[in-house]
């Protein structure tokens, strides 16, 4: 959320410096995650000044140049060449000096620099309203006041305004805080309990009036539970146009784009006040009045953005006396019933809409609205009729428009404030220090929490209805500590604690090998088990019928729970490679969610991404790429650790690689590993190899301490280990050479095995290499090389022939 400084002391006139501000502000627990600096104008027209043009000649080399010789009030006139059909001798014009840096309208600078314009030099340009971004006008230069001085500085001219805006990272609990009012109300409590006492301006409504009585429009609510109040006001004759400079410059300060009058104000009130506003075109309710309703369940509906949306019959809507939908009730306007510049009348509505109600509505059509966003969250029922009033006055200041009817008030059952007795004891307990009951006092009438009683053991407190979290005596002593200040609450210098030990064995295993592949320089990720539901059809091997889906997703991005950590830990690589941390070693541990006929089921698992250099650039070191082989060996070490070894290979059944093998012992599956697939990279906008490894940590946890030790007989004939470099086409896979060689060779082979993949510019195109070991053993006698020989040929033979191999 956006907070604009300037804003804020329209509130509080506090001569804090921001950052000062800033510190307070997270002290009391709006944590400010940022401060950024905002002017009106970008670059505030640094080094543009008013300049007075002494002579005006045409170009003699261009018909539609002139050249000009301008007084820019340092004594010593410039010349500067304008192409400017309405430059003349005598005027005021502002001038952008050399070396000035201006902004286009997507915020792209360019420098004045000093030049020769066909022959004839030019030390500055004068400038146009566009040119500076004091408006969209390109006929022609500015002719600005005559009484204007030249040298004077255009920021002065213009009323350039800088600003200093917050980001603030506010918690869900805080709607209170939800608007620049809310937040000076909690900085002033901050501000007394730091010994300044400022007052707290409200914005004057005193000013309200009816006009005249002649255009009204009734409201009928039929569902109080949804609309537990409801306000609006008939204004007429408003002329819809562009708002006033400040109303502009507060809204672009927090990131928003004006409109027009009628829309600004309503975006102005609700970031002032934190109450949602609506104005509708009063010439498109017909009958004459407003009905808050529910409609049939699949109610076609085109919101503001054009796009027809089917309607819920729990959605709130906002119709007319036909039934005819005109807006979704706090979360979007209708795309029929907004205001246009053929507006001459308006209906604006204030209301109290169910929280629980509108954040389902959101939710279900995928609306994320500053409206709903207070809503759902709960705003202050006390401030609906007063921020109407509010935003009618300025309407009736910038439009032009009048009162035409009474503010209609739909408020049947008064919501009463919260009533929560406190403790001193407890809170003392809670806090964990005796803070003066004074001071408590002093800081709950700060934060306007009245006291109805007071006694020896605590107080009787009232609540204000716009702190909607604060209903329990535990909020109440959350609310005096964080305004006492976490920081000045006394801690002890010693800590007592008992010694834990952690006997299970599965902890033991994880941390067993989480150190060594720490110590072989890899960094460990938690990635969110919450993801996208897209990412299955990366993958044949996923089903989207097998998926976990939330009932209330936060977002697309949190739709279903993750049955692969492939993708979550593309995404952490992905976002390590665009800040240019290119050479990466991740573990994770973590699991993977099924919903299967026979129920829920959870896998545990351990993956591995490798990508880039396997260490950092150094001068000692010859950089080296992370290959295929390089993650073999660490998973196989890996395994070793943990007493597993005689593992069997494979090819890998799994889509997700280009290459890659599977790890077994016997007939339980425990690695899949290889190359990912380039196809799957790009979705993730990963240009550079990734190696991933997949354990099935279940299977392994099985494995370790329940393996039975075999003793046999040391074999008394060598093995022979012979391997072939093959040139292949890029279809083929490494299980089709597996399987060719044990259909060629039974009885004395015993291993085959994959240990480099090349695919560079050095091969034919649409080629790759392979590196393919082969362990061959007699266990009756030793092999003869003739022997060795004739079936390694028979081997390069039958891979010609079935796969057109060569060999390198």
């Amino acid at each position: 959320m956006k907070i604009s400084y300037n804003w804020l002391q329209q509130f509080l006139q506090t001569d804090w410096e921001a950052e000062k501000t800033g510190e307070l502000l997270t002290d009391l627990g709006l944590e400010v995650e940022g401060i950024e600096t905002v002017e009106s104008i970008k670059g505030s027209l640094k080094g543009v000044v008013v300049g007075e043009v002494i002579t005006c000649e045409k170009h003699a080399n261009a018909d539609k140049l002139k050249v000009t010789t301008v007084d820019l009030g340092n004594g010593t006139p410039v010349q500067i060449v304008c192409g400017a059909p309405n430059v003349a001798a005598g005027q005021k014009v502002p001038v952008a000096t050399v070396g000035t840096m201006l902004y286009d309208d997507k915020g792209e600078g360019f420098k004045i620099k000093k030049g020769k314009i066909r022959g004839e030099e030019s030390h500055g340009m004068i400038c146009a309203e566009d040119e500076l971004g004091l408006g969209q006008s390109h006929d022609g230069i500015m002719v600005l006041d005559e009484s204007l001085v030249p040298g004077t500085p255009c920021s002065e001219v213009f009323n350039i305004e800088t600003d200093h805006v917050f980001e603030i990272g506010l918690t869900p609990n805080r709607a209170d805080a939800m608007s620049h009012y809310g937040v000076a109300r909690d900085l002033r409590a901050g501000l007394i309990q730091q010994g300044t006492s400022i007052e707290l301006i409200s914005p004057s409504v005193s000013d309200f009036h009816v006009d005249e009585r002649t255009h009204k429009i009734d409201i009928e609510v039929e569902d109080k539970d949804l609309a537990p109040r409801y306000c609006g006001i008939t204004i007429t004759d408003v002329e819809v146009k562009e708002s006033p400079e400040w109303i502009q410059n507060r809204l672009k300060a927090i990131g928003l784009t004006p409109k027009n009058n009628i829309v600004d104000i309503t975006n102005y009130v609700l970031h002032e006040l934190g109450q949602p506003l609506h104005a509708f075109d009063a010439s498109k309710i017909r009958g004459g009045k407003v009905v808050v309703k529910t409609l049939e369940e699949g109610t076609k509906f085109t919101t503001l953005d054009d796009v027809e949306r089917e309607l819920s019959s729990e959605d709130i809507m906002i119709c007319d006396a036909d039934d005819n939908p005109l807006c979704i009730g706090g979360v979007f306007g209708g795309a029929k019933s907004g205001v246009t510049e053929h507006t001459t009348s308006i209906f604006l509505e204030s209301a109290y809409f169910n929280p629980v109600s509108v954040r389902k509505t959101a939710k279900r059509h995928g609306l994320n609205t500053d409206a709903s966003f207070r809503f759902e969250r709960g705003i202050d029922v006390n401030t609906t009729k007063y921020a109407l009033k509010r935003a009618a006055l300025l309407i009736e200041e910038y439009a032009g428009g009048k009162m035409s009817s009474d503010i209609l008030d739909f408020y049947p059952v008064k919501l009463e404030d919260f009533e929560v007795f406190l403790s001193f004891e407890n809170a003392y307990k809670l806090i964990g220090q005796e803070i003066p009951k004074e001071t408590i006092k002093k800081i709950l009438a700060s934060l306007d929490i009245k006291i109805n009683s007071v006694t020896e053991a605590g107080l009787g407190l009232v609540v204000p209805s716009y702190r909607v979290d604060v209903q329990r005596e535990a909020d109440i002593i959350e609310e005096i500590l964080r305004v006492y200040g976490y920081n000045n609450v006394e801690f002890s210098h010693k800590l007592n604690t008992s010694i834990s030990f952690d006997s299970d064995k599965n902890v033991k295993i994880e941390n067993i090998v989480a150190d060594q592949l720490t110590s072989l320089g890899f960094n460990e990720t938690m990635a969110n088990s919450l993801t996208k539901a897209d990412y299955i059809e990366l993958s044949d091997n996923l089903n989207a019928d097998f998926n976990v889906e939330m009932l209330n997703p936060l977002s697309n991005d949190l739709k279903v729970m993750r049955q692969s950590l492939l993708f979550s830990g593309l995404e952490s690589v992905a976002y390590n490679i665009n800040r240019k941390n290119n050479s990466l070693k991740f573990y994770e541990f973590g699991k993977t969610y099924h919903k299967y006929e026979s129920g829920y089921q959870e896998d545990k698992h351990l993956t591995l991404f490798v990508t880039g250099n396997k260490t950092q650039d150094s001068w000692k070191v010859a950089t080296q790429t992370s290959d295929f082989f390089y993650v073999k060996g660490t998973v196989t070490a890996l395994l070793s650790r943990l007493g597993i070894d005689k593992l069997k290979t494979i090819p890998t059944k799994s889509d997700v690689f280009s290459e890659g093998i599977t790890l077994s012992l016997g007939k339980t599956k425990l690695v899949e590993l290889g190359v990912v697939k380039r196809a799957i990279l790009k979705e993730f906008s990963i240009k550079q190899e990734v190696l991933f490894a997949d354990f099935n940590w279940q299977n392994i946890l099985d494995l370790v301490g329940k393996k039975k030790i075999k003793v046999a007989d040391l074999p008394k004939f060598p093995a022979v280990k012979r391997d072939l470099a093959l040139l292949l086409d890029n279809k083929v896979e490494f299980k089709e050479i597996y399987n060719l060689a044990f259909q060629s060779e039974r009885k004395l082979l015993k291993e085959v095995d994959l240990f480099d993949v090349y695919e560079g510019d050095k091969l034919p195109e649409g080629k790759k290499s392979y590196a393919v070991s082969f362990v061959l053993q007699d266990e009756n006698k030793t092999l003869a090389d003739k022997q060795i020989d004739k079936i390694m040929q028979k081997l390069q033979q039958t891979f010609e022939k079935n796969l057109d191999a060569v060999l390198r």
